[in-house]
């Protein structure tokens, strides 16, 4: 069979998961996060980025000690086995396509407003055309979501100069409630997510036991800057109740500051924004779906990898059908917080399978290892764990019903295919049956 290539650098690499966490998430979601912050939205910027980073560390170890492309599944299994591995890996690819569907609406909306195009002919014409752009090749894929990197920093970067007139207009650190900067801080983590896809790209990284621990923490560093003083100009130029009241909050603070017709010229990077985002999370979610049928947990098909092109071909019509399938889901603040439990939910996993491997292995080559240890207790590892708890309880029921429901159907799910795939072994071994050597 063959094997995927080894094409991205590490600039290519940082590039990718810059464009994934800088996606849909910060456009999106400031202004639900602002009428949860006040003017402190920022803080919750900061709050998110202390958990994303923590846990950001973990997954840098453990992705220069298995630089593989089922990432999240392939430590698990390690540490705890392949029936908690497959419940994670479950979480993450499923969360990943529905957040992907959810981005791609989003994408709908504003090509709706600007071409007037149906909504979902938009959306469902951006998933399939993604799809073959990721089937042809990651390294064209890499530089696509390059582009979109670009054009949406740039998005940014004029909504950051837009407010540097105004900064110092308002009190940074006025809020609703300190439960509502929890609240915040637990929404806007969705804009955050992108760092732990990174790693499901490994085996297409050059040294990836280097460059994927060095881009993953790069892009946290670069983003959580950008992200705090977007957060700062928002409310800097649009007073935060009115932000809250916005389906388009960062196009109402560059109108507010320029003109009308800015908005329709942002609205235009926010379709790039939201296009590059739903790439990128088809990418990464189509690796962890290959990843788990390469290693087992899924039918050997859907591992299949397109010999010429060398990217997996089984893996990224599934994402591509089933994220074609979850358009009927809800609004965008519902299934952040739905993606954002089950992410939650891994990170607590991952840290724990970084304690376990420092104790159950701990002559295994780390070309990177999370700094802090009290003997073979890395200490902030359990501090992620405790924080991430801690943001789980704020995410709202409605994500907690629904994130139950999808790991119950994981459940379901691995003892259905665990069943079904061994059956198919035992009947290859029915038609292929071992001559016994007889003694004479």
């Amino acid at each position: 069979m063959a094997e995927l290539k080894r094409a991205l650098g590490l600039w290519e690499a940082t590039a990718c998961g810059v464009g994934i966490i800088l996606g849909a998430g910060i456009y999106a979601l400031i202004g639900k996060a602002t009428g949860l912050a006040g003017n402190a939205t920022w803080i919750a910027f900061i709050i998110a980025a202390f958990v994303s980073g923590l846990s950001a560390l973990s997954y840098a170890e453990l992705s220069s000690i298995f630089p593989k492309a089922g990432a999240e599944y392939v430590y698990t299994k390690n540490a705890f086995g392949k029936k908690l591995a497959f419940i994670v890996g479950w979480m993450i690819a499923i969360s990943g396509i529905i957040g992907s569907a959810t981005v791609a609406l989003g994408f709908g909306g504003y090509f709706e407003a600007i071409a007037g195009i149906p909504l979902i002919i938009a959306a469902v014409s951006l998933v399939i055309l993604l799809s073959f752009v990721i089937a042809y090749g990651v390294k064209e894929a890499a530089w696509f979501a390059i582009v979109g990197t670009l054009i949406e920093g740039a998005g940014l970067l004029i909504v950051i100069f837009i407010g540097l007139p105004y900064f110092g207009s308002v009190d940074y650190f006025e809020i609703t409630s300190l439960g509502g900067i929890m609240a915040a801080a637990a929404l806007v983590f969705f804009a955050y997510i992108g760092f732990e896809e990174m790693v499901r790209m490994a085996e297409e990284v050059k040294k990836p036991e280097i460059n994927m621990p060095r881009a993953l923490i790069i892009a946290i560093v670069l983003t959580t800057l950008i992200y705090i003083l977007v957060a700062v100009a928002a409310v800097s130029v649009v007073d935060f109740n009115s932000l809250a009241e916005s389906n388009s909050p960062l196009a109402d603070v560059v109108s507010a500051a320029w003109s009308s017709d800015a908005f329709v010229i942002f609205s235009i990077i926010a379709l790039f924004a939201t296009g590059n985002t739903v790439l990128l999370i088809m990418l990464a979610a189509s690796r962890i779906v290959y990843g788990m049928a390469d290693s087992g947990a899924l039918p050997k098909p859907i591992a299949y990898v397109n010999p010429s092109r060398r990217t997996p071909f089984g893996a990224i019509a599934v994402v591509g059908v089933l994220t074609l399938l979850f358009f009927l889901l809800g609004d965008i603040e519902v299934v952040a917080n739905l993606t954002n439990f089950t992410v939650f939910a891994t990170f607590v996993v991952i840290n724990a399978a970084l304690i376990k491997l420092r104790y159950d292995k701990p002559d295994m080559k780390r070309a990177f290892k999370v700094p802090i240890s009290i003997g073979k207790m890395p200490v902030l590892p359990v501090i992620a764990i405790a924080t991430t708890l801690f943001m789980m309880v704020n995410v709202g029921w409605d994500a907690v019903i629904y994130g139950t429901a999808i790991i119950v159907l994981g459940i379901i799910a691995y003892y259905i295919l665990d069943r079904f795939m061994k059956k198919g072994v035992e009947m290859k071994d029915i038609k292929n049956p071992k001559k016994k050597k007889v003694k004479i």
